[in-house]
């Protein structure tokens, strides 16, 4: 029988933590997609909201499960998990979402903060995660995991206030599982219990596992609503567990099992509700969205050019764009300074879409079947064939670049048909790769020129403080060199220091 267990999926003989010499700064080193592109969690920052009037209440089936039926509450080592029967399901997506397990992160008795997701900042003290896969297309969750629709995880921020007594059903028998890979057998009970009252607000986008293996394969609902559990409830979860086996003499709390905010990689997050959001934006519609891309791909690009594509450009990053000098640390990682270096000394190719994959000899563009988006995408293959291409060229230490060059304008391209993310440079250009060179060349030139427009308008706003942006949050924070920006680089994250 598969496991419902994620953390098992691809990550066996391999250990991993999220603090220490295999904590989440290294991840990457044995899970190149956690380095990688549309991560988990991130923090709901206002600007990067948008209204969707379309977005239906979440709606749930088979919840109530019977007190006859039994569920296995484990310790895996990472968490505490309770799985779910898959007759339950989520009838409000675009396919069936059927449940498979529901787990916990949280922080410790000495900081009461521990959720994943943040909203502008703020972290609540836990979060709880009920998996979901698409059993429309796939058997079962391994099968899913993998795959870029495969799971809907529909996640509740806890806070600490009341008595919960949903959540007593089975913390009251959290010390049956003291200790790591202990299972014990406990009465069902009605599961929408622990779910906030309100099912019609709730934030949205495309994410990733926020554990090894950290596949992109994730459709992220988060209630805006907390629940609450008791103080002592709180204490229960987060002195009572341990990350160690039984026999080890040397005893791991299990706490602090929350990984940070990731970059937002052009994404948006689409809401439910816009109350007590002042200046929100709403979401273009997919067919406006579906209209860039045909542009694109078979308009004239020149005109495209003198019709503004530029506001097509992503926001500007709330952080500096890190010009650090990287280098080979000791466990091998590729700097950011060498990168360029030994892409071109091992002629791996650079920029060419899908040209890691088997599919020799095909003309077809990387970007056919663009507006099915029910085409399927296997991360488990991505990953091989990019092995295989950099072992060739005696390039592994690039894995984690590679993938991004492989995955992130598909990724982009898709959740941008959903309205859940903007539009970025890289998939542009992907997009018209192949298109004439004087058209395209130009269009570039109205980019650049956009783009230097908007660094000079965010200078002037860095220094003049009293200025707001367009939708009233402000100014960010604008590097001293702007000329940059030229090359349309994303703004990147020092990733391998320790």
């Amino acid at each position: 029988m598969p496991s419902n267990d994620l953390s098992v999926v691809k990550t066996t003989g391999v250990k991993w933590a999220y603090n220490g010499p295999d904590g989440e700064h290294n991840w990457s080193s044995s899970f190149p997609f956690c380095g990688g592109a549309f991560q988990s969690p991130i923090d709901f920052q206002t600007e990067l909201l948008r209204y969707d009037p379309n977005l239906p209440p979440i709606q749930v089936q088979n919840y109530n499960l019977s007190t006859n039926e039994q569920l296995t509450l484990s310790n895996n080592g990472h968490s505490v998990q309770l799985s779910l029967p898959s007759h339950m399901y989520i009838s409000s997506l675009p396919h069936r979402y059927s449940a498979a397990q529901l787990h916990f992160h949280w922080g410790s008795s000495d900081l009461l903060t521990g959720s994943e997701h943040t909203v502008n900042g703020k972290r609540f003290a836990g979060e709880m995660h009920i998996v979901h896969f698409n059993s429309e297309k796939y058997p079962n969750i391994s099968m899913a995991v993998d795959k870029y629709d495969g799971l809907a995880v529909l996640g509740v921020f806890i806070e600490i206030g009341d008595f919960n007594p949903a959540f007593d059903r089975f913390f009251k028998f959290m010390n049956g599982i003291k200790y790591r890979d202990q299972k014990i057998q406990v009465p069902a009970f009605n599961i929408r219990t622990l779910l906030p009252a309100r099912l019609d607000e709730y934030y949205r986008y495309d994410g990733s596992l926020t554990t090894p293996p950290c596949y992109p394969s994730v459709l992220w609902t988060v209630f805006r609503r907390p629940v609450t559990i008791s103080r002592k409830q709180f204490l229960a979860l987060a002195t009572a567990l341990y990350a160690s086996h039984a026999q080890e003499t040397a005893t791991v709390p299990l706490h602090g099992n929350y990984r940070k905010p990731q970059l937002a990689d052009n994404r948006v997050v689409l809401v439910s509700f816009k109350d007590g959001l002042h200046g929100i934006l709403s979401a273009a519609s997919p067919f406006q969205r579906k209209q860039v891309i045909q542009k694109l791909l078979v308009g004239d690009l020149a005109d495209l050019a003198d019709e503004g594509l530029h506001q097509l450009l992503p926001k500007l990053s709330s952080q500096p764009v890190q010009d650090k000098k990287w280098k080979k640390n000791k466990k091998g990682h590729w700097s950011q300074a060498t990168q360029k270096e030994q892409w071109s000394k091992n002629k791996v190719p650079h920029n060419t879409g899908y040209s890691f994959s088997a599919r020799k000899n095909v003309a077809t563009p990387w970007y056919m079947g663009a507006f099915d988006t029910d085409k399927g995408m296997c991360f488990i293959s991505l990953e091989e064939n990019v092995v295989h291409q950099l072992e060739r060229y005696h390039a592994k230490g690039l894995m984690v670049e590679a993938l991004k060059e492989v995955v992130f304008p598909e990724l982009n391209l898709r959740s941008y048909l959903h309205c859940r993310s903007d539009l970025d440079l890289q998939t542009i250009r992907k997009l018209i790769q192949g298109r004439s060179r004087d058209e395209a060349a130009e269009l570039e030139q109205s980019l650049a020129e956009a783009m230097l427009k908007k660094m000079r308008r965010q200078i002037n706003q860095h220094r003049n403080p009293n200025m707001k942006t367009t939708i009233g949050h402000p100014p960010a924070t604008v590097p001293k060199d702007f000329s940059s920006a030229l090359t349309y680089r994303r703004p990147q994250r020092v990733e391998w220091e320790d």
